[in-house]
């Protein structure tokens, strides 16, 4: 009975076909609409690649504005003069020191103010956004106005420094005082920078370790060298990576304040790099020293983020 009555609604009932060959395509735009999303990054990724292949290839000739005609290439002949120019040496010993000094006191002070207004309070909110004022003032600019400030005939900090008894401090005009100087306009701009990281990175904290030791009484030293840096490692290395980069690649600050001198005591990777361009106009050997610079940031970045990978194994148990 079941078996007819199949039969005859078989007839009437119209046939699904399943093949692969009838089955209804998406439509076209929905087909294309991945692609139009990764549109944007396409785009930034030539807009990188392009200039940089472009750098490299200068950095292997011999290029000069001023000398058109003798464009060629010369391979690695601008690589192979830095390693007998005593310049070359001189502006990677400044750019490295620069970054090291800037960044060291940069991380101790943006971890201390971050420490100190941990507790989320309106006051400590209120402060942290007040403290954040420095880092959008562009860095050309603040270097212009701490040049005004520091300046010996009508500086305010001059000034200030001649009440402590400094009655003739050169500040940036001088070779051993310059690069105290330009540290303290790099520091007074970038520490927020860091100190908002870390205050982050200090909020996110999971409670329950400061709780169990607040009840055992266990020591505040103890404490933040066991517990607190530990945890915290991840936004210290991603703060200082960041700064890091910054810093060894700095220019308007110094720039603005110093142009690289007196003499060549503030030369650093992108003065260096600016002069020989626009002042000596030998392209290749300007690009040549980009080059070099993205070796190292790019030396860096690769370490600083293995050990930034590796303390997440650890954290999350995989190490």
């Amino acid at each position: 009975m079941r078996q007819g009555a199949a039969k005859i609604f078989g007839k009437f009932m119209p046939r699904l076909d399943t093949s692969p060959q009838t089955r209804q395509r998406p439509p076209i735009m929905q087909r294309a609409l991945p692609y139009f999303l990764s549109l944007p990054a396409l785009m930034v990724c030539i807009g990188i690649l392009v200039p940089f292949f472009i750098a490299v290839s200068y950095s292997l000739m011999r290029y000069r504005l001023n000398l058109p005609h003798l464009k060629g290439f010369n391979w690695f002949a601008n690589y192979l003069d830095f390693a007998t120019d005593a310049a070359f040496w001189h502006t990677l010993w400044v750019s490295l020191v620069y970054a090291v000094l800037s960044v060291g006191f940069e991380l101790l002070l943006g971890l201390g103010i971050a420490l100190l207004l941990q507790k989320p309070t309106r006051m400590n909110n209120f402060v942290s956004i007040i403290l954040l004022l420095p880092l959008m003032t562009a860095p050309a600019l603040a270097a212009l106005m701490w040049k005004l400030m520091t300046n010996p005939n009508f500086g305010i900090l001059s000034y200030l420094v001649s009440l402590l008894g400094f009655t003739d401090f050169k500040w940036a005009s001088d070779p051993s005082s310059a690069l105290f100087t330009v540290l303290l306009v790099d520091i007074w701009v970038y520490t927020p920078f860091i100190m908002i990281l870390l205050l982050a990175g200090l909020r996110a904290l999971p409670k329950q370790p400061f709780e169990a030791s607040a009840l055992d009484n266990v020591p505040a030293s103890f404490v933040f060298f066991r517990i607190t840096l530990p945890m915290l490692m991840p936004y210290i290395i991603t703060a200082t990576l960041f700064r890091l980069l910054d810093s060894i690649q700095q220019f308007d600050i110094i720039y603005a304040m110093t142009q690289g001198g007196p003499g060549n005591s503030l030369v650093v990777f992108q003065v260096q790099a600016y002069l020989e361009f626009f002042q000596y106009t030998n392209v290749g050997r300007s690009a040549a020293l980009m080059v070099i610079l993205w070796a190292i940031t790019y030396g860096l970045s690769h370490l600083f983020i293995k050990q930034w990978l590796r303390l997440r194994e650890r954290a999350s148990g995989l190490a």
